[in-house]
């Protein structure tokens, strides 16, 4: 049984409740969706067939228990969800970044999902299952990923009409180059928001490249 890996390597978690934790990132190839503020084009296409066995043993190499199932988007590829189940089974603990278009519900209970909402500006608001949301786990977490003022607004209402904060830990991210840092945790701060403020650390120690 085999998936389509662009690449897999190791590195500090640069995101979530798991930022700065060494993990082993295992990207998938493929997205269906086009955000405006992608950082990872390059895996749209290209890469190579692995078997899952195989995946598991370059995992294995590498000595850490935590992985970090990625994309693109990975579920876009069905047999994600075979590999998930693996990892786990295998002891490792697991989290899935998922841009919020594919149902999650078949998601083994075991594996933290990373959720998108995807905010106006990203061009994929319409694309969003917000079905999804009906299976978000207390272990999970929902990000936005803000890229101005007018999404910051946007997913605060959210927050408030849907009850975000009820079913799990809330991610607020600026948009690398459009949304200041600090700005954005001037506007948390003034609301008094109940979310976590997250910059991406792997970007600020190496910069904007592949394999980090």
């Amino acid at each position: 049984m085999a998936l389509k890996i662009y690449e897999i390597f190791y590195s500090l978690q640069g995101e979530t409740s798991r930022f700065g934790l060494p993990t082993v990132f295992i990207r998938l190839t493929g997205c269906p969706m086009r955000c405006t503020y992608c950082d990872t084009e390059y895996a749209f296409s290209g890469g190579n067939n692995m078997e899952i066995a195989d995946i598991l043993s370059k995992v294995a190499e590498f000595g850490t228990r935590y992985v970090t199932v990625t994309g693109g988007e990975p579920l876009a590829q069905k047999q994600c969800h075979v590999l998930l189940k693996d990892l786990c089974d295998a002891g490792y603990s697991v989290s899935l970044e998922t841009g919020g278009a594919m149902d999650i519900a078949q998601v083994d209970q075991r594996v933290s999902i990373i959720l998108d909402i995807k905010t106006p500006a990203s061009n994929e608001e319409k694309n969003m299952l917000w079905g999804n949301l009906a299976h978000v786990k207390s272990s999970d977490e929902i990000k936005f990923v803000l890229c101005n003022r007018a999404d910051y607004d946007w997913a605060k209402a959210k927050l408030i009409a849907l009850k975000l904060t009820e079913k799990c830990p809330i991610l607020f991210s600026p948009s690398y180059h459009e949304l200041s840092a600090s700005e954005l945790a001037s506007w948390v701060l003034q609301d008094k928001l109940p979310v976590r403020m997250q910059i991406q650390l792997h970007k600020i120690l190496w910069g904007e490249k592949q394999g980090v």
